[in-house]
C-alpha cells in the first residue's frame, strides 16, 4: 500500500495512492501538437525538463506553482520536479483540456523527463508512486 506523504493540511483525503501519469498534456511543450501555455508562468516548456501537473486539490488554487515536489517510485528512485500547471479535476472534455477528461483526485502528471529520471517505462502510462513537498 502506498503512503501518501504530501502535507495533509494543504492537500485533500484521497483513498486511493497518489498515481503518475505521462501527460496529455505535452502539447503546451515546445513542439508539442498545440493548446496553450503551461498555467503557472503563462508559457511553454521543454519537454525535457522535469516538471508536473497536480490534481486540482493538490495544485491548491495555485499555491503550489513554481514549488519542487519529491516524488519516490515503487522502484526506490527518487526525483525532485516543479509544479508548473493543474491537471484539472473538474472541467474536461473541450477545446481548453485538449479534449481530455478530468484527471481523477490522485494525479501527479509527469513529462518524459520525469519518468527517466525515476528510471520508469513510459509504455505503462501509469505507475504507483508518493510525493511531498521538496
Amino acid at each position: 500500500m502506498m503512503i501518501l506523504t504530501s502535507e495533509p493540511t494543504s492537500a485533500p483525503a484521497v483513498e486511493e495512492a497518489p498515481l503518475l501519469l505521462l501527460p496529455a498534456w505535452r502539447r503546451n511543450f515546445k513542439g508539442g501538437d498545440g493548446g496553450g501555455p503551461l498555467e503557472c508562468y503563462n508559457r511553454y516548456y521543454e519537454n525535457s525538463e522535469r516538471l508536473v501537473a497536480l490534481s486540482t486539490g493538490w495544485y491548491n488554487g495555485g499555491s503550489r506553482c513554481g514549488k519542487f515536489i519529491k516524488i519516490k517510485a515503487n522502484n526506490g528512485r527518487t526525483t525532485t520536479t516543479k509544479v508548473v500547471d493543474e491537471c484539472d479535476s473538474r472541467n474536461g472534455c473541450d477545446e481548453e483540456h485538449a479534449g481530455q477528461p478530468p484527471c481523477k483526485n490522485n494525479i501527479v502528471d509527469g513529462l518524459d523527463a520525469v519518468w527517466s529520471a525515476l528510471g520508469l517505462n513510459k509504455d505503462i502510462g501509469i505507475v504507483d508512486v508518493t510525493w511531498s513537498m521538496a
